[in-house]
């Protein structure tokens, strides 16, 4: 009967607000937050190309997913050793002309639309915060758009003339939860049939659609079909769930907001720039 359980949060799962990979964005805003001390500084140098302290502490955060000033001192030389790794072998790259290889540079140009796409999201950010009161309205939305919680019983047989048997049965005076106890292949047979409280994205489509076009302590007039097999619905009560409050989920909410801005600034570029698609 229920698809795959999911939870039914507030806020649904926020995702990133840009769809740049981990290291690229990290680099970005390991590199915003460097002074020019760690820009000049040169940790190493191979056959004669230097490893700046900005480079490195940005390749260190790309890596471990924490600010260079939080690793230990093993990390560091771990992670420089690395760093040298990879420039020995771009370096081999080079020579061998790799660099030239079209999937090379396609790969070159894309990592550097990430790292550039990532500093003018960070910088939209910054510059459009989230204020209280479009933090309050997005609230609002959600919660209005909360989907409605149904209580009901079903008895689930495996044809259609058991179905319309138990429907006759039921509508001369049955008890349903008698009868469910008696006939549904289902668990909640044992208990009436009683399924509890549920939303109708956590049903099948078939079930979901009959319930959502029920009123309030009806019974199916007619079996309907799902996967399982042919149900009898018994709809108890409707409710609207209660929503959290506000400031118990005013970060997520700010996300959100915030993430809907991003977009429609991502929409209004898309609107002046000149674009041709050819595939």
């Amino acid at each position: 009967m229920h698809k795959q359980s999911f939870s039914l949060a507030l806020v649904a799962a926020l995702g990133l607000l840009t769809a740049c990979t981990r290291p690229a964005g990290e680099a970005a805003k390991t590199g915003a937050d460097t002074g020019a001390a760690a820009a000049s500084k040169v940790v190493a140098t191979v056959n004669g190309t230097k490893i700046t302290g900005q480079l490195f502490d940005v390749f260190l955060q790309a890596v471990t997913g924490k600010p260079a000033a939080e690793a230990t001192p093993e990390q560091k030389s771990q992670m420089l050793d690395q760093l040298i790794n990879m420039t020995l072998a771009a370096q081999a790259a080079d020579k061998e002309g790799l660099a030239k290889d079209p999937e090379v540079q396609a790969k070159i140009e894309l990592i550097r639309s990430q790292v550039l796409a990532e500093a003018a999201t960070d910088k939209y950010i910054k510059s459009h915060p989230v204020s209280e009161s479009e933090a309050k309205a997005e609230y609002d939305t959600q919660v209005a758009n909360m989907p409605k919680e149904y209580k009901a019983r079903h008895i689930l047989v495996e044809t259609k003339a058991e179905a319309e048997s138990i429907i006759r049965e039921l509508q001369a005076g049955g008890d349903f939860a008698k009868i469910a106890g008696k006939e549904s292949k289902d668990s909640t047979g044992k208990n009436g049939g009683d399924l509890g409280w549920f939303s109708l994205q956590t049903m099948v489509k078939p079930f979901a659609d009959a319930v959502a076009a029920m009123k309030k302590g009806e019974t199916t007039q007619a079996p309907v079909q799902s996967e399982f097999g042919w149900h009898v619905i018994n709809l108890e009560d409707i409710r609207s769930p209660e929503a959290p409050a506000f400031a118990d989920v005013k970060q997520q909410v700010e996300m959100l907001a915030q993430r809907k801005k991003l977009q429609a600034y991502l929409d209004e570029l898309r609107k002046t720039a000149k674009i041709q698609k050819t595939s």
